[in-house]
């Protein structure tokens, strides 16, 4: 028999809405949505595309919500944009979805000059949806974070400014080293890297590596008997050194000195049991193995934060980690 072939995509719908720029902002507040036959796409990612000075750079990547909606804010340059979202062909669930692009593209003027912004790039290993990294439980992925000071920002400084990259929206077991942690803008720091110039010419970069933890199968070994006597010890010198003296006054009062013996004795064993008994079972049985970095699909921030010691000024963008 033939094979049969592969039901075609579903079609979807995504549509991109601009919210309110608060007043002296360059943070634009966006909605997004994607829907398949008038229902909520329950997953899945969409990336935000800004067309700006002739260029078309992906500014941020976000998971949707179960109920096809997603909120992100992106930091934008002084100028007039041109903005997009994009869903990526992509299977959510069992069910696979077609690629949609919002239309018409939302234009954006932004009045007010961000100190700097911002982005994320270069992700690896790379994925057939923009702005997002796959991996395994134990692999390692990386991504290149790029902080581009406005002109109109460092021609103000009179001094070095450092900006502190960090990153949160992690799940439970995987870790994110950005290297360097900090980044230097100078007043002569340019907010573009012609072509063919060298790193120092460009705006500063750190490169983030995002880890991921398989489960651990290995289970501690059983001690050696060298633990047995500090426990032996623990229960029986208290017990002995009673023993005796209860012994050496038991000629009076022979039966309160014997029941004395025997709650004492019960008093100590009982004692010394509870405390030894967390040591018995990390010596005998050890540490419980470690569990793998959850599936999921995340929407991981990367903040860049720079602080003059009174006033600290953030700035964000995003990228999603799907963990399978």
């Amino acid at each position: 028999m033939p094979a049969l072939a592969a039901p075609a995509p579903i079609a979807t719908a995504t549509t991109l809405t601009a919210g309110t720029l608060p007043a002296g902002s360059c943070s634009q507040p966006l909605t997004i949505a994607v829907t398949s036959g008038g229902a909520p796409v329950a997953g899945g990612t969409v990336a935000i595309s800004d067309e700006f000075n002739g260029n078309a750079v992906t500014v941020t990547t976000v998971a949707l919500s179960s109920a096809g909606t997603a909120s992100p804010t992106v930091d934008l340059a002084a100028g007039s944009h041109s903005l997009t979202a994009t869903f990526a062909a992509q299977t959510v669930g069992t069910t696979s979805y077609a690629a949609s692009t919002s239309t018409p593209a939302i234009v954006v003027s932004i009045a007010t000059e961000c100190e700097f912004t911002v982005a994320i790039s270069n992700i690896s290993p790379s994925s057939t949806t923009a702005g997002t990294l796959t991996l395994t439980p134990g692999q390692s992925g990386s991504a290149t974070v790029t902080v581009t000071p406005s002109v109109e920002y460092t021609s103000t400084l009179t001094a070095p400014m450092y900006v502190a990259i960090s990153c949160s929206g992690l799940p439970d077991g995987a870790t994110c080293v950005p290297t360097p942690e900090n980044l230097e803008i100078l007043s002569t720091t340019p907010e573009s890297c012609p072509s063919g110039s060298l790193a120092s010419a460009c705006p500063p970069t750190s490169s983030i590596l995002i880890e991921t933890f398989a489960a651990s199968s290995a289970s501690a070994a059983p001690a050696s008997g060298k633990g047995s006597a500090p426990i032996a010890w623990a229960i029986l010198l208290p017990g002995a050194l009673c023993l005796g003296g209860m012994a050496f006054g038991a000629r009076r009062r022979r039966w309160l000195s014997r029941l004395s013996l025997l709650a004492l004795v019960g008093l100590v064993t009982v004692l010394g049991t509870t405390a030894c008994n967390p040591r018995y079972n990390y010596l005998n049985h050890g540490p419980p193995a470690n569990p793998a970095t959850p599936a999921g699909t995340y929407t991981v921030t990367v903040t860049a934060q720079a602080n003059n010691g009174v006033i600290a000024t953030t700035h964000t963008t995003t990228f999603v980690l799907v963990v399978n």
